[in-house]
């Protein structure tokens, strides 16, 4: 944290905390989503603060560019209508927390009274950006390619269940939108009588 200003850092953790309090507490699901791009660019503004330049990259194309904007799509493509609104608190708030609070208390223990706590931290690595996409396009080629197809599965399901008729359950077919009349047609006359 040496080439990071306080001030700088304070105004990056406060947009982020502010935007996942609200992705998570907002009633519209496309202003959650909304507010969890803003959440996952600020913690890539940190990544990049704190010099790890790839991971940072890589949180603003995977996270950002891919997953959030697919979430809007979904969202958009799949809901039908506006739910009623309900109040943002509800009675399973206080459940909520007491849980959170716990699985904290016992991840805190379980983390300060390992035997790796007590280690100096091993020798800073210092990956470039090219060694890292080598070792993606040499070693990783399967899973990103895995990665890759279950993003593009995940788009065509949205699509087709965006498509299904919500009466009938089956795939609605695209309206069918009368031709224009053709310019140089003759009106029709009357029959003589």
């Amino acid at each position: 944290m040496s080439h990071i200003t306080p001030i700088a850092f304070a105004i990056i953790t406060a947009l982020t905390l502010v935007s996942a309090i609200a992705a998570m507490s907002l009633r519209h699901l496309v202003h959650c989503a909304l507010c969890l791009a803003v959440t996952l660019a600020g913690i890539a503004a940190l990544y990049l603060q704190l010099g790890a330049a790839f991971v940072g990259w890589a949180q603003i194309l995977v996270y950002i560019g891919a997953v959030a904007i697919l979430i809007v799509f979904a969202i958009l493509l799949t809901r039908s209508s506006e739910a009623e609104p309900r109040p943002i608190l509800s009675p399973y708030w206080g459940v909520g927390i007491a849980i959170a609070v716990l699985v904290f208390g016992v991840l805190a223990k379980a983390i300060f009274s390992s035997s790796l706590a007590g280690r100096l931290p091993p020798e800073k690595a210092d990956p470039t950006v090219r060694e890292i996409g080598n070792q993606l396009m040499t070693g990783y080629v399967l899973p990103l390619e895995v990665i890759g197809l279950l993003l593009t599965a995940a788009a065509i399901g949205a699509v087709i269940i965006a498509m299904k008729d919500s009466t009938s359950g089956r795939l609605a077919s695209p309206p069918i939108v009368p031709e224009p009349a053709q310019k140089n047609a003759r009106p029709e006359t009357p029959p003589a009588h």
